[in-house]
Order: structure tokens, then C-alpha cells, then sequence
């Protein structure tokens, strides 16, 4: 029996939630409730029909800004320039929130991110700076 090789479809907007050494950690932040958090993302990905993946990755690197959530552009947003954005300090349900508003609107090349959201908006670490370099060649 042969299958047929079906073509990849569009990319949703993506969410990699740090959830690493500092990240996720009731220690370093014990007023923000982590799991919920998490799923509140995961509930939002299953309900939107594909238009938004979730993963957690152990550690992201900056470490001083956790928790940390990077936004991934949506195949759509990549083609309109959208890039990754690292979102720091994103600890309480008023990030999480924007951070779920802006992606419902499209995400990264897509919408604008909600001005509170923009203010929390970090460098990413050097080693993602080489990688993302080095993807462009």
C-alpha cells in the first residue's frame, strides 16, 4: 500500500513557552500560577482550528527576564517580514492575554502587537541571533 506525499500546509502563529531552569519556576516568580498559564495557551491552540500551535522548550536564556514566550510568525506572517518575537516578564494573565489577542489577530507580520505587549519585548539571546543569521544564507 503507497500513501501520497501530501504538500505541508500554511505554519500557525507558534508559541514556544520557556519552561527551563528559571522559567516556569514557583521559586524565582511564586506569584504567577505556571500551569495554568501553560494551559490557558494550550486551551487557546486547541480551540483555534490549527491557527496556533503551543511547545515548551527547557530553557530559551535569559534567564533575568523570565518567564519568557517567543511568538512565531504564521507562514503568512513570515511572507509579510514578521520574525519571531521574544516576549520577557510575561507572569501574569494580562500578558498572557495580549500575548493570546495578538496572535487571534494574526501574529507577527500579521497585527500589531498590543502596546503593552511591545514594552515587554526582549533581544533574544546571541546564539538565536547566529542561528536565525545562519538560516538566512
Amino acid at each position: 500500500m503507497t500513501s501520497a506525499i501530501r504538500p505541508f500546509g500554511p505554519r500557525p502563529c507558534a508559541l514556544t513557552v520557556c519552561r527551563g531552569c528559571c522559567c516556569g519556576e514557583a521559586r524565582k516568580n511564586p506569584g504567577t500560577d505556571h500551569e495554568g498559564q501553560l494551559r490557558r495557551l494550550r486551551d487557546a491552540a486547541a480551540a483555534s482550528g490549527g491557527r496556533l500551535a503551543v511547545r515548551t522548550s527547557d530553557c530559551l536564556g535569559p534567564c533575568g527576564q523570565a518567564n519568557i514566550v517567543v511568538v512565531q510568525p504564521s507562514t503568512e506572517g513570515r511572507r509579510r517580514g514578521g520574525r519571531a518575537a521574544w516576549v520577557g516578564w510575561a507572569l501574569d494573565d494580562d500578558a498572557t492575554d495580549d500575548i493570546l489577542a495578538w496572535v487571534a489577530a494574526g501574529g507577527p507580520g500579521v497585527a500589531k502587537p498590543p502596546a503593552t505587549l511591545a514594552l515587554q519585548f526582549i533581544a533574544p539571546p546571541a546564539e538565536a541571533r547566529q542561528r536565525a543569521r545562519r538560516g538566512k544564507r
